[in-house]
């Protein structure tokens, strides 16, 4: 499988895929494709595996697309304005994302529900109890909310994040939060009332501009114009 990604703020990955070789997307992604470009859907294994897709903010039933009789292209656009970055998933090296956050991927790749091991991670971490694990072997694709800032952690490297802006870590990486100190800090810092903490080793992945936030920063606009 070769790609492109086109755009800037509202990006599109254009797939281009040899004879019976496929992709796996969710319902919507994709945006055009060549005529012999073959979908079936599918609940991608086992109940269990399916319900727990749906958890993590993905549909039950994924789309597989197969390029029949010769080479295929299939485009899959993003949701939101922000990125869409490429990630490899090999044996051993999975990864685990926000809600939301998978694009399309190679026919290798399993997408199944990441529960956080720890309760207070799991509520006030930024992205809820529940996430998602990539795995398997393939090439994967991502949407992201707003820019991309990476970061590699050393082994008990860590790195403080404001709730929301976590985009992707490794699974080698885990999440706790910290409370904010300071009674004045809670109350008028505006920064809520936890903070992220991401301890390596792996890979960060941060996104600066998350779809909550943006809501956040468009309410009062749309207040006005709906008087």
């Amino acid at each position: 499988m070769r790609y492109e990604i086109k755009g800037d703020n509202m990006p599109v990955v254009i797939c281009y895929l040899d004879k019976d070789e496929s992709m796996i997307t969710e319902k919507g992604s994709m945006v055009w494709m060549s005529p012999n470009m073959e979908m079936t859907t599918s609940g991608g294994g086992s109940v269990g595996r399916a319900i727990g897709r749906m958890f993590s903010g993905e549909a039950i039933f994924q789309n597989i697309y197969t390029a029949r009789g010769g080479e295929g292209m299939i485009a899959f656009a993003s949701s939101f304005p922000g990125s869409v970055r490429t990630v490899k998933i090999e044996p051993g090296r999975s990864i685990v994302a926000q809600k939301g956050a998978f694009l399309a991927a190679e026919s290798g790749v399993q997408l199944s529900v990441f529960f956080q091991k720890k309760g207070m991670a799991g509520f006030f971490a930024g992205e809820g109890f529940i996430m998602q694990k990539l795995s398997g072997s393939g090439t994967a694709f991502l949407e992201i909310d707003g820019s991309v800032v990476e970061y590699e952690l050393a082994a008990g490297q860590q790195l403080v994040v404001d709730t929301g802006n976590l985009a992707v870590i490794d699974d080698t990486c885990t999440i706790d939060v910290q409370t904010i100190k300071g009674v004045k800090n809670v109350l008028f810092g505006g920064e809520g009332l936890f903070n992220t903490i991401v301890t390596g080793p792996g890979r960060v992945m941060l996104q600066t501009m998350p779809a909550s936030a943006m809501a956040a920063a468009l309410k009062p606009f749309l207040s006005l114009n709906s008087k």
